[in-house]
């Protein structure tokens, strides 16, 4: 999983639901060709990636089920992995629970998947994997959705079931902030400081954040973006943009840095497209609103953590709503107020943890409850001997 979500899971995992162990990620004697994927160039990694995994799932549940023979486990957790979980015939019973931000066929049928298209390969396949998508899914006990979009297009589109189906939104990569004693001042005449991160430059909505903040200026607010995360050819630092580059978080030095462009930021603004986004739970977790895009499962909620808005909106909308908030102080300061609530009450790892352990802890109950009477019912009836 991207920005560390699988190690924030692990953690969360053990700090709330007990003993975790790893599996061995291995294709067993299809190895070579998960390796071979992950050389190939990135775009093309991304068109087969999901379609060569399930066509191969049968390798990974191989190796899933020689695991599980080595330990009794109560629950398989798999993250990304449902090649896992295909033609799995565990050797015991076992609650499987699976999370994801999206699936083939979702993302594909989405407005996300439309802006990539679908060539020869992928129109002669994707039935296929929709129909054994579909059928492992329904399988597993728990699919855990961290938003809304995913959770509704998979249940209308694979029918899963109520009781199987849930939403724990991920949480922010990074350490807890302590909450401002303070939020960031926010009135007219003074400067507004916006705050893009991210690697993918064109993906993540860079050049369109780089247009609101010239809006901004041409409209006479002193309006500057930091970017971190790339320098994309062509854009040179100015009196509008800051060019940072990579931070890595685990260097002490760099953290400080994103942590200090998060608190001096008034809005964080990524117009995205993608399917969840770490960096809006970042950013809330600093209170600092987002300005997206309403597009796939973007964790922002309009009013509550930021505001989003339809794609193709013109970067003059963008900048009016940083104008409005500019003339209204005291509204700015209750988003501000509730972002941080929004990352203290969801998005964050500690939730997704408790939460998940209590709904991994209630199969793992009533199939204990199942394996029991349906033991009880095959153990043979007591016989009295006679002498």
């Amino acid at each position: 999983m991207y920005s560390g979500g699988n190690a924030r899971m692990y953690d969360a995992l053990r700090e709330h639901a007990g003993s975790v162990t790893i599996l061995s990620p291995s294709w067993s004697l299809a190895e070579p060709v998960r390796r071979l994927m992950h050389e190939l160039p990135v775009g093309l990694n991304l068109r087969l990636r999901w379609r060569l995994h399930l066509a191969l799932a049968s390798f990974a549940a191989a190796t899933v089920r020689r695991e599980l023979r080595k330990q009794r486990f109560d629950a398989l957790f798999c993250a990304y992995s449902l090649q896992s979980l295909g033609g799995l015939r565990p050797p015991y019973p076992i609650v499987t629970a699976f999370t994801s931000d999206a699936t083939n066929s979702v993302f594909r049928a989405s407005e996300l998947g439309a802006m990539h298209g679908t060539r020869f390969f992928g129109q002669v396949m994707d039935p296929w994997i929709e129909t054994r998508e579909r059928r492992i899914l329904r399988q597993v006990d728990l699919l855990l959705w961290p938003s809304e979009w995913i959770k509704n297009a998979a249940e209308a589109r694979y029918g899963l079931s109520p009781d199987a189906s849930r939403l724990v939104p991920w949480g922010a990569n990074i350490p807890a902030p302590a909450p401002r004693a303070v939020p960031q001042d926010l009135r007219p005449g003074q400067p507004v400081r916006l705050l893009f991160v991210g690697r993918a430059w064109m993906a993540k909505g860079g050049p369109l954040a780089v247009e609101v903040t010239r809006a901004l200026r041409a409209r006479g607010v002193d309006a500057k973006l930091t970017v971190i995360g790339c320098h994309p050819d062509g854009y040179d630092a100015d009196d509008a943009v800051e060019m940072v580059g990579h931070l890595d978080k685990s260097v002490p030095e760099d953290a400080a840095k994103l942590a200090r462009a998060y608190e001096t930021a008034h809005f964080f603004l990524m117009p995205s497209h993608e399917t969840y986004g770490f960096a809006f739970c970042e950013a809330s977790a600093h209170g600092v609103p987002s300005l997206c895009l309403r597009v796939s499962g973007v964790p922002v909620r309009d009013g509550v953590n930021g505001h989003t808005f339809r794609p193709g909106t013109p970067p003059a909308e963008f900048a009016e709503t940083v104008v409005g908030f500019q003339t209204d102080p005291d509204g700015y300061h209750a988003l501000c107020l509730s972002t941080r609530k929004e990352y203290e009450t969801r998005l964050n790892w500690d939730s997704w943890g408790r939460a998940v352990a209590n709904q991994l802890r209630e199969k793992v109950d009533a199939l204990s409850e199942v394996t029991t009477l349906k033991y009880a019912r095959r153990a043979p009836r007591s016989v009295r001997a006679r002498t």
